[in-house]
């Protein structure tokens, strides 16, 4: 019975962390997402139909791309670049920002 315990308070403690680490300034990612407004639009909303919509994504979700785009394991050239120099904080923000829009 102890052990179960254990293991469900280690469980929500893990659970809780994570949220914590994507959680960002979505101020602050407003005024970092202007470089991304170029091919995702301003309001986060794509005009080309290639290039995805943001407003409105998770930002567990949009977090979790932007690393892979950094650490290469999600290939495209132009995205991979940008990714490149963000930090861990400029992508919670920017998550937190277009997770925000409608």
């Amino acid at each position: 019975m102890k052990r179960q315990v254990l293991t469900v308070l280690s469980a929500i403690t893990l659970a809780a962390a994570s949220h914590v680490a994507v959680a960002g300034d979505a101020a602050a990612g407003k005024a970092k997402a202007a470089t991304c407004a170029g091919c995702h639009g301003a309001n986060g909303v794509s005009a080309v139909p290639t290039y995805p919509n943001l407003a409105g994504q998770k930002e567990a979700y949009l977090v979790k791309q932007l690393k892979a785009f950094k650490d290469g394991s999600r290939k495209d050239p132009t995205m991979n670049a940008m990714a490149k120099p963000l930090s861990d904080a400029d992508m919670a923000n920017l998550a937190a920002y277009f997770a925000g829009l409608k």
